[in-house]
């Protein structure tokens, strides 16, 4: 009895690590006959485990999904992983996902080898967050589903949305994909009414169905759409805009220049072009100067001039 149990939970951490097995490879790994894996899987089966099989010599087995969620088996490494991730839930940016994160870390660390809850438990102990998701930057989990099945479906969205100074506005757009940020959930989608690519915070939509129709995806804005928003939100948001060298390596200025503070692009392994935008001069200079690297400005000449009007205030200060 203990032998059918062991090979059973083998079967299906086989059948759950890989999408279709024949028959004859699943007896090659277990070590025993075609007609025992047919009995095996017939347990399976009883016990709420969908596994489809298809007849013939191309047939095999496959886990399916099934009306109810069957348990599942994790190796240490996905354990620890599941964990730690069900952690950072509890504390992000989903509305609504953190009592259920907890829930669900609760019933996992509860039945953990203690080895397994030692290494989740440093992690906890002495990892400390920074900075926790602001309470009115979180979206709501039903709307981040809802966006994510339309990008998946492509399917024209129409929702409400609301401006960083309140104004509210309706829109319809083709959405091409979420992208997650430390903060926020943004949605690069192409608006229908204004013709052009556009970002949107997925916490200030409010979805207006039904949607629809069905559209042909669009050649996205840029391959890589992580950067694409990164630039939104830090250069192109903003009236006024500057393109800057740093006179540092990619790395280190990456350790102090953040998405949300703008964009970096290498130009040797001595230096890199930082894009970046502000609420005016003022508070570029400001941004510029702090980071404490030895820079050029490329562009705007305004900045150029408000550095030297700066460095002259100072120079009288020190005098």
């Amino acid at each position: 009895m203990l032998d059918t149990s062991a090979r059973l939970l083998r079967l299906l951490s086989l059948l759950q690590a890989h999408r279709d097995w024949s028959g004859a490879d699943l007896a090659d790994r277990l070590g025993v006959t075609p007609r025992t894996v047919r009995r095996d899987v017939d347990r399976l089966r009883e016990l709420g485990y969908p596994v489809h099989s298809t007849p013939g010599t191309a047939g095999g087995y496959r886990l399916g999904a099934g009306a109810e969620l069957p348990p599942l088996l994790l190796d240490d490494e996905e354990a620890v992983a599941v964990a730690v991730g069900l952690r950072t839930a509890a504390a992000g940016g989903v509305e609504g996902i953190e009592e259920t994160s907890v829930r669900a870390l609760a019933k996992l660390e509860q039945v953990l080898p203690h080895r397994l809850q030692r290494r989740v438990a440093a992690l906890n102990a002495f990892t400390v967050p920074m900075l926790g998701t602001p309470r009115d930057s979180r979206v709501d989990a039903d709307t981040l589903s809802e966006l994510a099945h339309a990008c998946r479906d492509s399917h024209r969205l129409r929702f409400e949305y609301a401006a960083h100074d309140g104004t509210l506005s309706r829109r319809t757009v083709e959405p091409h994909r979420l992208v997650s940020a430390r903060r926020c959930w943004y949605l690069v989608a192409w608006d229908v009414d204004r013709a052009d690519w556009r970002t949107f915070r997925a916490d200030r939509i409010t979805p207006t169905p039904p949607h629809g129709p069905r559209f042909t995806p669009r050649t996205p804005p840029a391959e890589d759409l992580a950067a694409y928003v990164s630039e939104g939100v830090s250069t192109r948001a903003y009236a006024d805009r500057a393109t800057v060298l740093l006179r540092v390596p990619l790395a280190e200025a990456a350790d102090r220049v953040s998405p949300y503070a703008g964009v970096l692009e290498a130009v040797d392994e001595h230096s890199c072009l930082l894009r970046t935008g502000a609420h005016g001069l003022d508070a570029m200079v400001i941004h510029i100067v702090l980071l404490g690297f030895d820079f050029e400005i490329r562009e705007p000449p305004e900045l150029r001039d408000r550095v030297r009007e700066v460095r002259d205030l100072l120079s009288r200060a020190l005098g």
